[in-house]
C-alpha cells in the first residue's frame, strides 16, 4: 500500500483544518487521520487528496469533502459494534471511516461500476464491511434492520419512510435533504411512531436516485 510519511503529514494538516471548522469528535478525527484518502481517488488527483475538496470518482459521482464526511460521521455518533447502514458506497472512503469507528457496516451502492470497485479495493486496504450491496438505497436493507444508524451520502428530495422504519429506537438517520442544495438533517427515533428532527448546515451532494444503474 503506497502510504508514505508525507501522506500522514498531509492527513495531520487536514485533521487540523477539520478541527478549525468545528469538528470535535476525537474518534472521527482519529479515523480521518488514519485513512489514506489518496488511495480512494483517481491517480490524477493524488496531489490534492488531502485538501478539503470533493473529486470525481466515476459514474458521475464524487468523493465527498472531508469536512462533509466528518460532519455526517459526527452526527451519527457511532459506537463500537453499532450496526450502520450506509446509502451510497461510492469510492468506499466514508465506508472506511465508519469501519475505523468500529461499526458493523452494511453499504448499498446503485452504480455497478462503483460497487464492484469498492468490493475489490476496501478489503485490500484492510477495511472489512459486513456486507457491500449492489442495490437501491431507497429500499434500505430490511433483512438486516433495525440499525443503530443510517447514513445517506447523496442529496435526497424527500426522506424515505423505508429508512426511518429501519432504525432502532434511539437510532439516528443522517440525511441531506433538498434538491439544488441540501440541508443536513438528523432524525432520532424516539418510539415506534415518533421521530425527533434536527436541521443543520447547507451542503451540496449528488442526487439520491432510485433503482440501480447498470
Amino acid at each position: 500500500m503506497n502510504d508514505l510519511p508525507k501522506h500522514q503529514g498531509l492527513r495531520n494538516r487536514l485533521v487540523q483544518i477539520l478541527k478549525d471548522k468545528g469538528i470535535k469528535d476525537t474518534k472521527v478525527l482519529d479515523a480521518i487521520g488514519s485513512i489514506p484518502r489518496h488511495l480512494f481517488l483517481d491517480s490524477s488527483f493524488l496531489d490534492f487528496a488531502y485538501q478539503n475538496k470533493a473529486f470525481p470518482i466515476g459514474a458521475n459521482q464524487t468523493i465527498s469533502h472531508p469536512y462533509t464526511v466528518a460532519f455526517q460521521s459526527e452526527l451519527l455518533q457511532v459506537k463500537p459494534k453499532d450496526k450502520i447502514l450506509e446509502i451510497g458506497t461510492g469510492s468506499g472512503y466514508q465506508t472506511a471511516v465508519l469501519i475505523a469507528l468500529k461499526a458493523e457496516v452494511y453499504s448499498i451502492e446503485r452504480q455497478k461500476e462503483l460497487h464492484v470497485k469498492a468490493k475489490k479495493e476496501l478489503p485490500k486496504l484492510g477495511y472489512l464491511a459486513k456486507k457491500l450491496i449492489y442495490g437501491d438505497g431507497y429500499i434500505g436493507l430490511k433483512e438486516q434492520a433495525p440499525f443503530d444508524g443510517i447514513l445517506v451520502t447523496a442529496g435526497a428530495p424527500f426522506v424515505p419512510k423505508t429508512l426511518l422504519a429501519q432504525l432502532k429506537i434511539g437510532g439516528r438517520l443522517v440525511i441531506p435533504v433538498g434538491n439544488e442544495k441540501q440541508i443536513m438533517t438528523l432524525f432520532i427515533r424516539k418510539s415506534n411512531n415518533e421521530f425527533e428532527k434536527h436541521e443543520f448546515d447547507e451542503f451540496s451532494f449528488v442526487p439520491f436516485l432510485e433503482n440501480t444503474a447498470k
